[in-house]
């Protein structure tokens, strides 16, 4: 690839336009340049490389500056969003270029200048963005004392959020924030850098200058933003890390919008202990929002989703995601689900159908890059808030809540209504937005052009009629404006006043002093009319500014009564139970089903899901599953921790009833999988991220552990899969469901008093088996693993050799040594024979006895001891 031309400082000789081309990139380095030119974006040198290579665009060369050709690739400027987007998916950032200057105004090229910058993390156009997910701008700064601050935002949501965390724990949080973009310092220590290469997976990062990051810088930048003389009111007045994170941030996104961010009035500080830990491996084996594939459905999430509203489907996602240790929003998100089930979630979502995404519209007024169909959205959603707001009316809770920010700020809808058309056009330039009546100028103007067409048929029959030429048009084209067209053999009857304007083959176009003077009106009114309009739309956004907060609140309250009805739906329809908090250790459910996979049943094979009971409490902490592979294990495991993750984010739960205690996190490690990315085989994976949960893990999690210790050699694995069920039970003392095929593992309920055995159903019809789907008490018999693999279509051949190698291996066994108890403590000698007093005593069966055989026992075992 050739060196870019805008590392050369010297410009002066380059081409007027290329000068101004590398001036402008020169400040972009790093970011690709749509370089305004006519109807079309272009793209120069190295730009135009890339951008032809990831969008399979045509790479040119046109002329010449500084005496290198110049390469180049355009894109048209009408259908840019769908060429953004391609390159927002490579994880590109793109400077946007206008002409700001008119044209003609000076000498040399018209003025240009970047707008906006479109980044990963900080997309507002709707076209860019989906409608359920969060473009989120992240940055961290790398503290003293392997402290580690975080500041991250949603440009759409206005809210800023800020934590901060140890620097081993930094994985951790960007995974738990799900960045679009990361920003760090330019010079950050190697080691961190490393760590951050580590952590951030494919998120594109972005380095910024260094002085961006000080905290003191960080601290004034809140303030300004927030409009307050202290933190303290959030509780954020001691987090010097998160304010440096927080400083570079918001001068980002400012630099990327090219204006302050009026809209961002809200800040939130995340800390340690507030949310139940759903780490990366949690969130993946549960398929919470995505499945292991990567699709988005089925999932819990799609599942759940039946809102009405973008806005709504995100605000649910957050709720599904950051579930809070404390009840307290649960129990009142509860409240208000009970509150919508007698009906009224019917009456509410007919009221939300439809409503535009009025948190997205209100983040682009602030940031003036909203369009005059959202407006036109607003305006009916606002008028949608109302007939909401009055439904809510006198309920109690989140609900009175809401009603009072769904009020419209006063005369917003009817400054809308006023000033736009009910049907405007896509974009303010294209003219035809401001609606007839609201300005007389406008109008005055509007009706010369209206009157356009009249004049120019009256003008062709006057001049047919002086000239006698039958066939003469009067037309008008935007190049070359209005003329009257005679043909070739007509010319000799053409008036003296006729000036020629164009000379085609078979006709020539002519203008008259009368056309050329209407001309000059006609246009100066289309011209003045669109600059009036862009005046008057510019006016009217200068007006919305003021009633950004209250939009903003009122957004928040319709995604929220849009996730509560969706909820409210869901319970009903699926015939989910409302969850009990206690403050007591436990999870007690009666009848859980696991939502995903009863939903598939019913949709697939209109089957019924087979539920099942969980008791887990003080006096049993551990159950020791056993069973076939496709009995139901997994599915089982993860129907506890979804039912337990519902009623933390105050939904209603898939089961009879469900009684839960004090909970901090939900850790899992299911499943198998190389991470050769990393040089991770699966049995490593499997370890480190065991190991992480026993590090983490406490009495108050649930765990999850489906096969550990499969990833290596039998004695090995059961070794390792002993010592980790030891450690949860006596020492991390979690609440954990412990799938194995360990048969050996059965034995341990027998040395630690809080683990039970239990096992799902399965039995034999003939060579074939039948899967129960049911926990039942105790361990399971066998592993059918030679059935499930007849199942799987394993040819007959196959299937009969493995029935008869596992019955010699089965009669090897048992000839040859004894089952290992691997919770007994070694021997400390060699066993003896019981004595006839002890054979003689093990012999009685008291309850046998009748009162007189008992006592002749009695005397029988005296005499034997004295003799």
């Amino acid at each position: 690839m050739s060196q870019n031309p805008a590392q050369t400082p010297d410009l002066s000789k380059h081409t007027p336009m290329m000068a101004q081309y590398l001036a402008i990139k020169a400040e972009h380095p790093s970011t690709l340049v749509f370089y305004r030119m006519g109807d079309f974006y272009e793209l120069f040198y190295d730009d135009a490389e890339k951008a032809a290579r990831l969008l399979d665009i045509t790479l040119t060369r046109r002329g010449t500056s500084a005496g290198e050709p110049v390469v180049m690739a355009g894109v048209p400027f009408h259908s840019v969003e769908g060429y953004l987007a391609r390159l927002i998916r490579s994880g590109e950032s793109v400077a946007i270029c206008e002409q700001v200057g008119e044209v003609g105004a000076s000498k040399g090229p018209v003025e240009r200048k970047v707008v906006r910058v479109v980044t990963p993390g900080t997309l507002t156009d709707t076209e860019l963005l989906t409608e359920k997910s969060e473009a989120l701008l992240l940055a961290v700064h790398q503290g003293a004392k392997h402290q580690v601050g975080l500041a991250w935002l949603s440009v759409t949501q206005g809210a800023l959020h800020l934590a901060e965390c140890d620097a081993d724990a930094l994985a951790d949080w960007i995974a738990r924030v799900g960045p679009s973009e990361l920003l760090h310092s330019a010079d950050v220590t190697p080691a961190f850098a490393q760590r951050l290469q580590a952590a951030r997976a494919s998120i594109p990062v972005t380095a910024r200058p260094e002085w961006q990051f000080e905290s003191g810088l960080g601290q004034r930048k809140l303030l300004e933003q927030l409009k307050a003389a202290s933190l303290s009111s959030w509780g954020a007045e001691e987090l010097a890390h998160a304010h440096a994170a927080a400083g570079a941030l918001l001068a980002y996104a400012e630099h990327t919008q090219g204006r302050a961010l009026s809209h961002v009035q809200q800040l939130l500080v995340v800390r340690d202990g507030e949310r139940i830990e759903l780490p990366p491996a949690t969130r993946r084996n549960l398929e919470l929002v995505q499945t292991l594939r990567g699709e988005d459905s089925p999932t819990l999430f799609s599942l759940l989703d039946t809102c009405m509203t973008g806005m709504g489907s995100r605000m649910l996602k957050s709720w599904l995601l950051e579930p809070m240790r404390d009840r307290t929003v649960a129990n009142l998100r509860l409240d208000a689900i009970t509150g919508l089930r007698e009906g009224l979630w019917q009456k509410l979502r007919g009221e939300l159908k439809g409503v535009s995404d009025v948190e997205r519209i209100t983040a682009r007024i602030a940031l003036r890059q909203v369009r005059p169909r959202e407006l036109v959205g607003l305006a009916l959603a606002l008028g949608k808030s109302r007939q909401l707001a009055a439904l809510l009316q006198g309920l109690p809770g989140l609900l009175s809540n809401a009603a009072s920010d769904l009020q419209p700020p006063a005369g917003c809808a009817e400054r809308l209504a006023a000033t736009l058309k009910e049907d405007p056009s896509a974009l303010v330039r294209d003219g035809g937005v401001i609606a007839p009546g609201h300005d007389p100028e406008l109008d005055e103007l509007r009706a010369i052009q209206d009157n356009c067409d009249g004049f120019l048929l009256e003008l062709e029959g006057r001049e047919r009629a002086r000239s006698g030429i039958g066939n003469l048009r009067v037309q008008f084209n935007r190049v070359h404006g209005f003329y009257i067209e005679v043909s070739q053999g007509q010319l000799d009857k053409v008036p003296a006043d006729y000036r020629r304007r164009q000379t085609l083959k078979n006709a020539e176009r002519f203008i008259t002093p009368e056309l050329k003077a209407f001309e000059d009106k006609a246009l100066s009114a289309q011209e003045r009319a669109l600059a009036r309009e862009k005046w008057l739309y510019e006016h009217l956004l200068d007006a919305l500014q003021d009633h950004v907060p209250a939009l903003t609140r009122l957004a928040r309250a319709l995604a929220s009564v849009d996730a509560l009805c969706a909820l409210a739906e869901r319970s009903l329809n699926l015939n989910w139970c409302r969850p009990q908090f206690i403050r007591e250790p436990g999870i007690e459910i009666t009848q859980g089903r696991h939502p995903v996979v009863e939903s598939r049943l019913a949709e697939t094979h209109g089957g019924a899901f087979i539920p099942n009971d969980t008791r887990l409490g003080p006096k049993q902490r551990m159950q020791v599953i056993t069973g076939p592979n496709m009995g139901g294990k997994s599915t089982y495991m993860r129907q506890v921790a979804l039912v337990c993750l519902l009623a933390a984010m105050g939904s209603y739960v898939p089961a009879q009833a469900c009684r839960l205690g004090p909970m901090d996190a939900i850790h899992t490690r299911i499943g198998a999988a190389d991470d050769l990315a990393n040089a991770q085989s699966t049995f490593m994976l499997e370890m480190t991220e065991a190991a992480q949960i026993l590090h983490a893990a406490t009495a108050q999690s649930l765990v999850l552990m489906d096969e550990i210790g499969r990833g290596t050699s039998t004695f090995d694995g059961l070794a390792l899969a002993s010592g980790i069920a030891a450690h949860l039970h006596d020492k991390t003392q979690a609440f954990t469901l412990f799938a194995t095929h360990y048969f050996e593992l059965t034995e341990f309920p027998a040395k630690h008093h809080c683990a039970v055995n239990v096992h799902v159903g399965a039995t034999e019809s003939g060579a074939d088996i039948v899967f129960l789907h049911e926990i039942q008490p105790g361990p399971a018999s066998r592993s059918y693993g030679i059935q499930v693999a007849k199942l799987a279509g394993m040819p007959t051949g196959v299937v009969n050799h493995a029935r008869h190698a596992l019955a010699a291996l089965e009669k090897h066994q048992e000839q040859s040594r004894e089952q290992v108890d691997l919770f007994a403590p070694p021997p400390a000698a060699e066993a003896r024979a019981p004595s006839k007093l002890e054979a003689t005593l093990a012999a009685l069966d008291p309850d046998a006895l009748t009162p007189r055989d008992a006592l002749d026992a009695l005397y029988t075992l005296k005499k034997m001891i004295q003799s």
